[in-house]
């Protein structure tokens, strides 16, 4: 049974969000994740498969929500795919930090960084100085006014989602949602 509870408190802007898919896409689809939470390694699989059966339907959008009472590298691996992103390449990191959960440590960080051909000194210095905790703290708190207190958290047309989250069930609310569009 598919459960609808509270909306987000940021509404979705091409502005600001990291946005995969086109951003007038019928559906939006948002998650607040943390990338050391081995339930969002194993949405991450879940989203790529929805992506690639909605195609140009489906927006995705991902917001940071590190649990770092119980996820130490969560938060420095948030500051790094935003470090990343300053650099182009949000998208990259973000899936080379789900792919291997286990190394989030800050060699590792660097190593990824390398791996994607960023300026090295550049994003250091910007995750030594935190250059970009603001950022994934406006989507902490952000998700908080949602009423996430977990992870992962998703949002479907702005309104939260507490069903489960294996491919096929989430395919299927994806196409509910894009049935009046259709």
């Amino acid at each position: 049974m598919t459960v609808w509870g509270t909306a987000l408190a940021r509404p979705v802007s091409p502005d600001r969000d990291h946005i995969r898919g086109p951003v007038d896409a019928p559906v939006s689809l948002v998650e607040y994740g943390d990338f050391e939470c081995p339930f969002c390694g194993a949405a991450h699989g879940v989203v790529d498969a929805v992506q690639a059966a909605s195609g140009d339907l489906l927006q995705f959008v991902y917001r940071h929500f590190p649990l770092t009472t119980v996820h130490p590298h969560a938060w420095p691996a948030a500051e790094a795919a935003e470090a990343a992103g300053a650099q182009g390449q949000f998208w990259p990191m973000y899936d080379l930090l789900f792919e291997d959960q286990r190394h989030l440590a800050p060699a590792d960080l660097v190593a990824r960084a390398r791996e994607l051909r960023l300026d090295v000194d550049r994003f250091q210095h910007e995750l030594a100085t935190h250059a970009h905790a603001g950022r994934v703290e406006e989507d902490v708190v952000s998700g908080v006014h949602a009423g996430v207190n977990g992870t992962p958290s998703f949002f479907v047309n702005g309104l939260r989602y507490q069903g489960p989250t294996d491919a096929a069930t989430m395919i299927a609310v994806i196409e509910a949602a894009l049935a009046p569009v259709r």
